[in-house]
């Protein structure tokens, strides 16, 4: 809301002046000498008479109004600008045949491994159950599973992001099931590595061993580190035998129990390396919580500047000190003469 205030209200005591301006522009600068005033005393008083002390009058006024013109009268307009200093995101998702393990529950429903990751990554990217939204931030996309490819690059455009994300697919194909952890990660830091971005994040996520690739995990963590990038690793899922379905000899599909296993050590020391966080979610909920929380760690720093904007308001009373100023000249100097 506007606020009024005074630029200079010291300078408001000239107004005190105003009764010594009235006395001095009001003192006669010559007199006659009569023998007896009682005829004039008897004679009727004229308007000229009455308004004799008008143009002093005037000149105390304007000392009045000038005092205030000079106290710099002026209302504040507060204007706030918000700078945001975004983050720079890749996510980089595991898309090996360990993916399509039913693990996690959505509803009342059994999910893939991979479903229950685009969901999560949804509600983070979107604002949800995980956070309150990347809007600000740019992301990218990575998927890897004997391959690394990157499917998305960093981006503002977070509609055509999550689209992209919903249709990675589960390797079907026997060459392209394996996981090549040091690829992904490789490639999620090349996207990263020359990015102006003052924080950089690397979200990596996976339910396996690295078991293909030219790059060892390691190593990829050591280029992330070198360049201030920091890695969030996640593994999905349970260590073990989970359900993951098959094709019967009927053409039908069954879930049957396979055993799977995660590399946690190499995962922790990632994280360690870049200055992230290595969690472990074993189910749907503990996905959730893993992104909430780094969602939480990794803010957008915003600042806010606030600007003042004055709207002055002594102009007018400038020119009215001068209107009666002149005035008063104009009507000492005319109708209300005063002969010496």
């Amino acid at each position: 809301m506007p606020s009024f205030e005074w630029r200079d209200p010291l300078l408001l005591l000239v107004a005190l002046a105003a009764p010594l301006v009235y006395a001095l522009a009001a003192r006669l600068s010559s007199s006659l000498s009569y023998s007896t005033l009682a005829h004039l005393d008897a004679a009727p008083r004229s308007l000229r008479v009455r308004l004799a002390r008008l143009p002093a009058a005037l000149f105390a006024a304007a000392t009045v109004v000038l005092a205030i013109a000079l106290a710099g009268p002026r209302t504040g307009d507060s204007t706030s600008f918000v700078r945001r200093e975004g983050i720079a995101i890749v996510m980089a998702v595991d898309r090996s045949g360990s993916m399509n393990a039913r693990d996690f529950v959505s509803g009342d429903a059994s999910v893939s491994r991979l479903d229950a990751v685009k969901h999560v990554f949804h509600d983070f990217v979107e604002g949800g159950t995980t956070g309150n939204g990347r809007d600000g931030d740019l992301i990218g996309l990575v998927v890897f599973g004997t391959f690394a490819d990157g499917v998305c690059p960093l981006t503002l455009d977070h509609t055509n992001l999550l689209a992209i994300l919903d249709d990675v697919a589960i390797a079907s194909e026997a060459s392209e099931a394996s996981t090549a952890l040091g690829e992904g990660l490789g490639l999620a830091v090349e996207r990263l590595r020359e990015h102006p971005a003052k924080s950089k994040v690397v979200i990596l996520l996976t339910d396996g061993v690295s078991n293909a690739g030219e790059i060892d995990p390691m190593q990829a963590a050591q280029l992330a580190a070198d360049h201030g990038i920091k890695v969030y690793t996640i593994a999905a899922g349970t260590n073990g035998l989970a359900p993951v379905p098959v094709t019967g000899p009927d053409g039908r599909e069954y879930l049957r129990r396979v055993y799977v296993e995660m590399d946690e050590g190499t995962m922790k020391q990632i994280a360690e390396k870049t200055g992230g966080k290595y969690f472990h979610a074993r189910d749907a909920a503990g996905l959730e919580q893993a992104y909430a929380e780094i969602d939480r760690l990794e803010r957008s720093e915003i600042s806010e500047v606030r600007y003042l904007q004055y709207r002055e308001h002594y102009p007018p009373l400038v020119l009215a000190g001068l209107g009666l100023i002149a005035a008063a000249a104009l009507a000492g100097a005319t109708v209300l003469r005063r002969l010496p």
